[in-house]
């Protein structure tokens, strides 16, 4: 049997639990999907500690599942469900998902990206322990520590010249003989004299060793110079990524995007498709942190509120002072 609902939203992460949490307030039946877990990148944050409101350090599993708590409160639903096809017709969105056929008059697509990865050994064992994918949650846990920023774009050069003011220690390696970031932004960090550069090198193994406390975390890297193949054991605390990110638009292969593969949107999170929206990491966005993400996910609902409003022939007439 086919689900009718006011706005559906695919993604569950801070966006899109941000868009539930205003749809469902302003009245209007509201579903969110996630294919997973709720909480999308969320829950790999170990400690979060630069949420507006939140002094005090908060694991990503019990942040996010504030923001679902909240959301279901104001009477959004959800579903655990793999959605496999989106078409308009009409004025009707229609979703086909592994669990059925569902229906909306607005859809929030807040399905993320997932982060590059260099799919080395040690990486995934020791995610969270020493490897990360954002200096700015994580940077403050290594605070004059030995740190690798693997990477040669803005996103590596950016996080290498931010991670350069938490130690003096910082070591950035990129494969190629040059980075790739723009010109302004590698200078900084080739006049950084808290960061070693070291062109034409890559990451083949990350090493783990025993803390204090018998836990794993990352304790060395081997380095291999691509010209002459030679390796090195170099002694590092923690690992930083910054390889590209894959954004999931599979849904939405005809929707226009930007050179890296995120959707496209006016400031009302809106894309060419009316009543069609994307929010956080999906979206074309200069600054990727969980409380931007959170006001695209306000910003979106608010929008397709409207945009409902406009179907049904009541929208709000804004009186001149």
């Amino acid at each position: 049997m086919e689900l009718r609902y006011d706005i559906v939203i695919i993604g569950a992460g801070a966006a899109g639990l941000t868009a539930a949490q205003y749809g469902a307030r302003a009245n209007l039946k509201t579903l969110v999907i996630e294919q997973t877990a709720n909480g999308g990148q969320c829950l790999q944050i170990d400690g979060l500690e630069n949420y507006p409101g939140l002094p005090d350090p908060i694991g990503g599993y019990d942040f996010t599942e504030r923001f679902e708590r909240q959301a279901r409160q104001f009477g959004a639903d959800f579903a655990i469900a793999t959605v496999t096809a989106l078409e308009k017709n009409g004025n009707t969105f229609e979703l086909t998902t592994s669990e059925g056929l569902v229906s909306a008059s607005a859809v929030i697509l807040a399905t993320g990206a997932q982060h590059r990865h260099l799919g080395v050994p040690g990486e995934s064992e020791l995610g969270g322990r020493g490897v990360s994918y954002c200096a700015t949650c994580d940077g403050p846990f290594f605070r004059n520590r030995r740190i690798l920023v693997v990477g040669g774009g803005d996103a590596a050069c950016d996080e290498a010249s931010f991670l350069a003011k938490l130690s003096d220690r910082i070591t950035i390696v990129h494969r190629r003989d040059r980075f790739r970031a723009q010109p302004a932004v590698a200078q900084r960090v080739r006049d950084n004299p808290n960061i070693t550069v070291r062109f034409n090198t890559v990451v083949r193994e990350i090493h783990a060793v025993n803390n204090p406390m018998g836990i794993e975390q990352v304790g060395a890297v081997t380095l291999e110079d691509v010209e002459s193949g030679e390796q090195e054991l170099v002694e590092m605390d923690a690992v930083f990524v910054f390889v590209g990110s894959i954004p999931q638009t599979s849904l939405v292969p005809a929707l226009p995007k930007d050179e890296a593969g995120y959707i496209l949107t006016d400031q009302q999170m809106e894309t060419e498709v009316p009543g069609l929206f994307a929010v956080g990491d999906v979206r074309a966005t200069p600054f990727r942190q969980l409380v931007v993400a959170a006001g695209e996910g306000a910003v979106a609902a608010h929008r397709a509120a409207r945009h409902i409003e406009a179907l049904e022939g009541n929208v709000y007439q804004e009186v001149p002072a």
